[in-house]
């Protein structure tokens, strides 16, 4: 299923159609990501519920940031499949080319209550604020590096020659992997990621990660190190240790999310100050910090458009819109940031200056917040003066309208972004 027309084909026997649902206009999500911007401004217009379409199969998508919030917080609202009608009923399956985004297999991240709990305190003690402090002179040192092997070069794609290696390398080091192993990571996510990977194909990827992954942690356990692996394995706190099965799940979770969401954000901070030259020019002559860009960075221009998916346990009324039992709502993170209802009536604007504090829910809200966020800032909070301090020039090579976004549904991902970078 390499066409994503016909995927969408495929399953639109499966819309539904009850006469509340029909009333809503229902906003395909483009699966080749064609015009990010346009399908943003949709889904705010409809807002602050919207009625969706993923390849066929419908859902809910939340656009309002207040709104978000409350039901990021809702304990009706699950990650637990189970709870979802349309995979209970068998017209979703192991054929949708989302359900791995869906159902990565038992982490955290698909738990919900007092196992979540448990998953998640294990993992907090195995991303200690220590060990991320540990992993800035291994970020300072492959930025370096990256930067070194552009400085004799003039026009480059930024995302392939810094912002795509730099993740992936600090998450191998985070994880004990060896730099060996970084090109099969990217081939393998680029894989799972992507539309038109067939979905025969992507069921393959997930299969050969699943044996990475364990053999990895097979490893640690036979002989454990002073890495994120190792701590997740060794993580006591007198409960219950993770199985297997729990630590391969966290970490391909960790690993899919973390590399992915911060070359989103160094390119999406790149292309903001890039077009807009008056807040460069601020930041370069230190009047505004580093740490701005980055969160209005993840405001503006998140590196996740789409946030897949949570289940309602039963009827759940917000302010009159009910969401039904086993209905799957999405949570999304661009049209919130531009929600001008909570960030004024700027909010389309990218601006580093703004007066009050950027409050966004990027990394999300709730028992769920992304336990890696810090790291990603860490990083980005490294990379991005870092290359702007050794190419001061920088420039896009071709107008900002012609990058185009990655097919990939959930992403807010570059397939190229052309600089010279004097």
């Amino acid at each position: 299923m390499n066409d994503p027309d016909l995927a969408t084909q495929r399953f639109s026997q499966h819309r539904l159609t009850s006469p509340r649902q029909s009333r809503n206009q229902t906003i395909v999500i483009d699966p080749l990501v064609r015009d990010l911007a346009g399908e943003t401004a949709k889904l705010r217009s409809a807002g602050p519920f919207a009625r969706i379409d993923l390849l066929g199969v419908p859902a809910w998508t939340v656009t309002s940031h207040a709104v978000a919030r409350r039901l990021l917080t809702d304990s009706r609202l699950v990650k637990d499949i189970n709870h979802w009608g349309l995979f209970q009923s068998g017209i979703v399956n192991q054929q949708w080319p989302l359900i791995g985004m869906v159902d990565p297999g038992r982490s955290m991240f698909t738990v919900d209550g007092a196992e979540h709990r448990r998953l998640r305190v294990k993992t907090a003690q195995a991303v200690t604020p220590r060990r991320l402090e540990a992993l800035r002179p291994v970020i300072d040192e492959l930025t370096r590096s990256l930067l070194d092997d552009l400085q004799n070069l003039d026009r480059v794609d930024l995302k392939t020659t810094f912002a795509q290696p730099l993740p992936m390398g600090v998450v191998c080091a985070l994880m004990g992997v060896d730099k060996s192993e970084i090109p099969r990571q990217m081939r393998l996510w680029k894989a799972f990621f992507s539309m038109l990977t067939p979905q025969d194909e992507r069921l393959a990827v997930i299969s050969e990660l699943d044996v990475i992954f364990t053999d990895m942690v097979r490893e640690k356990t036979a002989h454990p190190g002073d890495d994120l692996t190792s701590a997740l394995i060794l993580a006591d706190d007198g409960g219950e240790p993770l199985t297997e099965e729990e630590v391969v799940g966290n970490l391909k979770s960790m690993v899919a999310a973390g590399h992915e969401t911060t070359i989103g954000l160094i390119l999406n901070a790149v292309r903001g100050l890039l077009t807009h030259p008056d807040q460069l020019a601020l930041v370069l002559a230190g009047a505004v910090p580093w740490t701005s860009v980055v969160e209005e960075a993840l405001r503006w221009d998140p590196p996740v458009s789409h946030l897949l998916m949570r289940f309602a346990t039963e009827d759940i009324d917000v302010d009159g819109f009910v969401i039904e039992k086993g209905e799957g709502v999405v949570i999304s993170y661009r049209a919130i940031g531009r929600d001008a209802s909570h960030h004024g009536p700027d909010a389309d604007f990218f601006d580093v200056t703004r007066s009050t504090p950027i409050r966004h829910m990027t990394f999300g809200h709730g028992p769920h917040i992304c336990p890696g966020a810090a790291l990603s800032r860490l990083e980005a909070g490294i990379a991005l003066p870092a290359l702007f301090a050794r190419f001061p020039g920088l420039r896009l090579a071709v107008p900002s309208a012609e990058l185009r976004n990655l097919p990939i549904m959930t992403q807010n991902d570059l397939e190229s972004f052309p600089v010279h970078l004097r």
